[in-house]
């Protein structure tokens, strides 16, 4: 094995054993970097080590990329979605659609299923915070399905996996992260928001259709409530109501996008002042929630920053130890053809979410794989909407699912954690069969880019 190979394993190893020491996974990424850093220099100064390897073109170049991420535009929008997200949540819309919606679908077998469901898209094409959609989604439904007597855990499974649809379904943080590394005309913000609107869409429908069809199997998984009104053009008016306000934040964002008249920094700006419109007409924005929303969009924002930060150097380093080369050369000497390659480093990266936050995939090991991708000929945004849906997972599988750990804190006691994992399985058998057929026909993923702006 080659001495690049080892550094770079060595390297690999080294942040997975400093990651296991509870330190903060920024300092985890700077820390490594800088140690095998020292490594490079001493080994090429003092041991001439056959290595191009040398401190001004890896860590000298670390202030540089550092510039380069903070004056980047398109970086300007995670904060204003951020913030979109955290104040829609303040402006009681989901509480009005769940009052709402669940007098027309409450009296189907499964309906509050379907209700949680069909609030969760709605909020996804909103907000890309998951863990805010997740408590939310878990304290509007959880009461109410077990006062129906649902079977917990596919009450506490609809609500942690519907409120993950936020990081797929435009406008998705991840996806303006995703656009920023791969630094490429053919994938910006906007192709990948029209990419991934019919994925997350096809999830969502998929979603539905296990709420509605598993109790038709298992009727005491969804028992049909009682004393549920019947459906009359006042429920209906009541939920046209609730959906204005949501779907015109939804049309002013990525419609603005799709139609070509704001760039995707500039619709974050619209759907932060829409969010705050909403929380301010709804009778909630006050001095002590937008005290509250500025200071949590800056934890949020100053929080995925940091691992910013800490994954450039890591990267740097890692570049200059040869990096994206032995990854190169590894992936495409594979025997398995290039949709092999492919399926590779989607198992690779679904594994890895096992134990890894989906900022650190997204920043560490998207920009090593994509110009394999881009030399095997794929379209760039079929293979990263790809690598977003095997993302998805990572926040319902444990160890590291944050999705789990979020909805525990809002369920009801007699929810216990074993529940909870019960009932996520089969959405991830849901996110994969998903991710599977976006594998199978990128016309899902490909065909709104490619007639937006004919």
């Amino acid at each position: 094995m080659e001495l690049e190979a080892l550094f770079v394993i060595g390297m690999f190893l080294t942040f997975g054993v400093l990651l296991m020491t509870g330190y903060p996974v920024a300092w985890v990424l700077g820390g490594t970097a800088v140690i095998w850093t020292l490594i490079g220099v001493v080994a090429v100064e003092d041991f001439g080590a056959n290595l191009w390897f040398d401190y001004p073109s890896s860590m000298g170049l670390v202030p540089e990329r550092i510039w380069g991420i903070v004056e980047s535009e398109t970086l300007v929008a995670l904060p204003m979605f951020i913030f979109m997200g955290i104040m829609l949540d303040q402006s009681g819309v989901a509480e009005k659609l769940m009052k709402s919606m669940v007098k027309l679908f409450g009296n189907v077998r499964g309906g509050f299923a379907v209700t949680v469901i069909v609030i969760g898209v709605l909020l996804a094409a909103t907000t890309g915070i998951i863990g805010a959609s997740v408590v939310l989604l878990g304290m509007l439904s959880l009461p109410v399905m077990m006062e129906n007597k649902y079977d917990k855990g596919f009450a506490v499974g609809t609500a942690c996996a519907t409120g993950t649809l936020g990081i797929l379904i435009p406008p998705s943080i991840m996806l303006v992260l995703m656009a920023d590394r791969l630094a490429v005309p053919e994938a910006s913000v906007g192709d990948l928001f029209m990419g991934a609107f019919l994925p997350g869409l096809l999830l969502g429908a998929m979603y539905v259709a296990y709420a509605m069809l598993r109790p038709l199997f298992q009727p005491k998984v969804a028992p049909v409530p009682e004393g549920i009104e019947k459906i009359t053009w006042s429920v209906v008016w009541d939920v046209a109501k609730a959906v204005l306000p949501t779907a015109a934040l939804i049309l002013g964002v990525l419609g603005s996008i799709f139609a070509g008249v704001a760039t995707p920094t500039e619709a974050s700006g619209v759907g932060a002042m829409g969010a705050l419109l909403l929380a301010l007409i709804s009778g909630r924005l006050n001095l002590q929630v937008m005290n509250s929303s500025l200071q949590q969009t800056t934890r949020t924002a100053a929080f995925i920053f940091a691992i910013f930060l800490g994954a450039t150097a890591f990267s740097v380093v890692l570049r200059g130890l040869g990096g994206d080369q032995v990854i190169e050369e590894a992936l495409l000497g594979l025997p398995f053809g290039p949709y092999g390659v492919i399926l590779t480093i989607l198992f690779g990266v679904f594994i890895l979410g096992f134990f890894l936050d989906w900022v650190e995939i997204t920043l560490i090991i998207l920009p090593l794989v994509a110009p394999v991708v881009q030399h095997l000929g794929f379209d760039l945004v079929w293979f990263t909407i790809l690598f977003a849906m095997c993302l998805q997972t990572s926040f319902l599988t444990p160890p590291v699912g944050f999705a789990l750990f979020y909805i525990k804190g809002v369920a009801p006691p007699e929810i216990k954690v074993t529940d909870i994992y019960r009932g996520v399985i089969p959405f991830i058998l849901i996110q994969l069969v998903a991710l599977a057929i976006v594998f199978l026909v990128p016309e899902i993923a490909t065909w709104l880019p490619s007639v937006a702006y004919d």
